[in-house]
Formats: structure tokens, C-alpha cells, sequence
């Protein structure tokens, strides 16, 4: 049987924060850096392809990689459908 009633209420809780857990060293605290830190580099970049600039050889090489790993995904549900599309019939004859 579930406790429909939500949360527990305790008497003495007035909701107050008592220490800020948003510290270095917690598994969240570099996730926030992170996504700042992307947003900085599509910020950037989004502004070298508005001004014209050629992309440098690490990220032409990056987006090089990014494009191959997407083809070759494509690829393989492709080719593991029609694998399994012989197997099914040859396991039906």
C-alpha cells in the first residue's frame, strides 16, 4: 500500500537550505562547468563561422570523426536488419 500523503512534514523543517552541496569535488558540480563551457565553445564557434573563418585541423578532423561514426551507425541498423531479415527467413523455409 502506498502513502499517498507526499513527502514526510516534520514540525521543526522551515525549508532553509543548511549548506550549499553545489561544491567542487560533488559528481554535479563539474556537469554545470561543463555546460558553460559548451556553450562558450558554440558561442565561439558560431562566431568564427559568422566572420568566415576556416575551421582549424583538430576540429575539421572532430567533425570529420563525428560524421564517419554517424554513417557507420546508419550503417550497422541497416545491415543488422537485414541480417536478421535472412536469418528470419531462411529459419521460415
Amino acid at each position: 500500500m502506498s502513502n499517498r500523503r507526499g513527502p514526510k512534514q516534520y514540525d521543526d523543517d522551515d525549508g532553509r537550505t543548511i549548506v550549499n552541496m553545489d561544491v567542487e569535488g560533488m559528481p554535479w558540480y563539474d556537469r554545470r562547468i561543463n555546460r558553460e563551457n559548451r556553450k562558450e565553445a558554440k558561442a565561439e564557434l558560431e562566431r568564427k563561422v559568422a566572420a568566415g573563418e576556416a575551421l582549424t585541423r583538430a576540429e575539421s578532423r572532430r567533425y570529420s570523426f563525428y560524421a564517419v561514426l554517424g554513417a557507420l551507425t546508419v550503417v550497422g541498423v541497416i545491415g543488422g536488419g537485414v541480417v536478421l531479415f535472412i536469418l528470419l527467413l531462411w529459419l521460415l523455409w
